[in-house]
């Protein structure tokens, strides 16, 4: 093992010190209402800024990306009990956004590779009216083919890309592809806020629609110069829901944005460097990107093979115990990413058995871009320790 000690991965991306001004000028003034001032307020400058950095027409900042996620839906004018297709491995706050919506969540199997199964998603989408597809910690599934299938059909799609911030597929940006593509702002995110989300889309109706839902009440909407002739046929035809960020989550947000395009390339460079040491034990893999995807990871994840479950349970413990916490999904309890927990889902399904066998050894490790190489290096030996003393360094070589 490196002598270098167990790094801390607990800890979010750090608040640059140029939102600190700001931050104390918004302090001292009071000044948290988004709708307060009559123009600049520091959330509007944040959906100016990040609407040109992702190349789109609009944004709406809101309080997450669950909320970001809830409002695509309601925007898109989904009937009551709309079917919406989502991946199974995913977070708990998607199919949460869902029911939320008073739509139903319909899941399809996802592989090893922690992507969509695209002959069980075919087959699922004659039978909704909408898809979310979850770029579930950061892996795209097949973009090209998923929205070839879906416009075949004129079935909206919303991405989920809380954990996709700065990945691209074929060049272009990650929740550009569907009508809508929402983006989280929570703490173990590439850009840390505490809590927070924003939705983007070239739709000017959609977002209009959004906008009052969020909460612009009154004349509030009237802050949102671009979209001044869409709103007065909506005002008072749609419930205020009131998701709204406020000026404070914005002043920490702004400043990060110059800070992206570095954290994706070391966030990338760690991944790349864990995952190579990983994939010289015959116990973990770490399945290839597809060849279009260029993903900016803040974790890592990766297969057991040749264990059983109780050898499984072993590896996360001793790896716990050389300093290094390893989640398996399907093995720890109550994870909000395993989809047989997901008891307030309607007409939850008995079994994904592709799902289930994935999320069974499927292993979860942090891997913020702040590390450095040797913390990095720590992190890959305790890993491959952990297997070895599980499995039996003579056996993890063949010998």
């Amino acid at each position: 093992m490196s002598a270098v000690q167990a790094p801390n991965v607990h800890d979010a991306e750090p608040i640059p010190e140029a939102a600190r001004a700001e931050i104390d000028r918004l302090l001292q003034s009071g000044d948290l209402f988004r709708y307060t001032a009559p123009e600049n307020a520091p959330v509007s400058l944040l959906e100016a800024e990040f609407a040109e950095m992702m190349g789109v027409n609009f944004a709406l900042a809101v309080s997450s990306c669950s909320a970001a996620l809830f409002l695509s839906l309601k925007a898109l004018g989904l009937p009551r009990d709309a079917r919406v297709l989502i991946p199974a491995f995913t977070f708990a706050a998607v199919p949460s956004a869902v029911v939320h919506a008073d739509c139903r969540p319909v899941l399809c199997e996802v592989g090893d590779d922690y992507r969509v199964n695209l002959d069980d998603f075919a087959a699922k989408l004659g039978s909704v009216e909408a898809v979310i597809i979850s770029h579930m910690r950061g892996h795209t599934s097949d973009m090209d083919a998923i929205m070839a299938l879906c416009h075949a059909r004129g079935i909206p799609v919303v991405e989920d890309a809380a954990h996709s911030l700065g990945t691209t597929w074929n060049g272009q940006k990650i929740g550009t592809f569907g009508r809508i593509g929402c983006f989280s702002f929570q703490s173990y995110k590439m850009i840390n806020a505490g809590e927070g989300g924003i939705l983007v889309t070239d739709d000017a109706e959609l977002v209009a629609r959004a906008i009052i839902m969020s909460g612009a009440y009154e004349h509030n909407w009237k802050k949102h110069p671009v979209l001044r002739d869409v709103f007065p046929g909506l005002q008072n035809t749609l419930p205020l829901y009131n998701q709204r960020m406020s000026n404070l989550s914005a002043a920490v947000i702004r400043p990060q944005l110059p800070c992206l395009e570095q954290r994706v390339r070391d966030g990338r460079a760690n991944h790349d460097h864990v995952a190579a040491r990983l994939n010289t034990s015959p116990w973990m893999r770490v399945p290839d990107p597809l060849l279009p995807e260029e993903r900016a990871p803040d974790s890592i994840q990766f297969n057991l093979e040749g264990m059983r479950e109780d050898e499984r349970r072993s590896f996360a413990e001793a790896a716990e115990a050389m300093g290094v916490k390893v989640q398996i999904f399907g093995l720890s309890a109550d994870n909000a990413r395993a989809f047989w927990n997901w008891k307030f889902v309607p007409d939850l399904p008995e079994d994904l058995p592709a799902t289930r066998a994935m999320l069974m050894r499927a292993c979860d490790v942090r891997l913020p871009a702040r590390l450095t190489r040797a913390e990095c290096d720590f992190i890959a030996e305790a890993l491959i320790a952990a297997a070895e003393t599980v499995m039996g360094e003579t056996r993890a070589y063949g010998t």
